[in-house]
């Protein structure tokens, strides 16, 4: 996540993903995305080996226990490493790995219940 500004100030539900990027708040970015309650960001994780600590640390600070985190893997489910899950369970927060298009679905449906949501999406062509 960039100390920049929010693309958008604050989380918007998801209205496209693939070719690289998303459509959100009539707007297209190409490129990952972080979705925390201050909004919208540019997230520079373009692979799913790059989900490390230090790609989440920002997204984490902004997330209060009990929140989690929606992490879109990109096209295929997979787990993240121990260091980052131990991360996550440390902070009381929790994690929940699926498919880039799984978690954008998701995190629609519980926004549009005015739930507390983030996301880290990794884009997916």
């Amino acid at each position: 996540m960039h100390p920049a500004p929010a693309h958008y100030p604050r989380p918007a539900p998801i209205d496209a993903y693939g070719n690289g990027g998303f459509r959100f708040a009539d707007m297209s970015h190409r490129g990952s995305l972080i979705i925390v309650p201050s909004g919208i960001y540019a997230w520079d994780v373009t692979r799913f080996d790059e989900v490390t600590p230090a790609s989440l640390e920002a997204v984490l600070r902004e997330i209060a226990p009990p929140g989690f985190l929606l992490l879109g893997t990109g096209a295929t489910h997979l787990f993240p490493c121990e260091p980052v899950r131990r991360m996550f369970a440390d902070a009381q927060v929790g994690l929940e790995p699926m498919t880039t298009g799984a978690a954008c679905r998701t995190f629609n449906v519980l926004l549009a219940e005015h739930r507390d949501v983030s996301a880290a999406l990794i884009a997916v062509d």
